[in-house]
């Protein structure tokens, strides 16, 4: 890892009506819209799911480092996360994310190692570790015998 800090450049460009083009130096640029929810067309990225995303993204990339530096021999990981838009005190805004990993690996002996990785995965996540909201972690490992 290179020193800290580091520093991610994004930038976002829109007209009156229509998409908004999300880009970054040396990555293709993503068109968004609003979710549906708000009135938005569908069928595009929304800065919603982007968040969303991003916390899932974060969680199987930090469980790959988790699952490296323990040595756990795992075959696929899936994420899941639910994350819950509300109101309170009125402001808009993430009140509750539920990460919902599905791990399978090929030892049942290894069950309680691949739980342990999945959790200290979900302590290492920087997008997690940068939520005001509540976390709730619902792991599933099982077991895949053969190839």
């Amino acid at each position: 890892m290179q020193s800290l800090p580091h520093h991610y450049l994004v930038r976002s460009s829109g007209e009156a009506e229509g998409t908004v083009a999300v880009s970054a130096e040396g990555l293709g640029t993503i068109p968004t819209a609003p979710p549906e929810e708000f009135g938005g067309p569908g069928g595009y990225w929304t800065p919603e799911h982007l968040f969303v995303a991003s916390i899932a993204d974060c969680f199987v990339l930090s469980f790959r480092a988790v699952a490296r530096a323990s040595r756990l021999e795992w075959r696929h990981l899936a994420c899941d996360v639910d994350a819950e838009l509300d109101r309170p005190d009125r402001a808009l805004r993430f009140t509750r994310v539920t990460l919902r990993p599905r791990l399978e690996i090929a030892d049942d002996g290894n069950r309680n190692a691949a739980l342990r990785c999945l959790e200290k995965a979900e302590r290492a996540c920087l997008i997690t570790n940068s939520l005001d909201c509540e976390v709730t972690l619902e792991p599933r490992v099982d077991v895949q015998t053969g190839a």
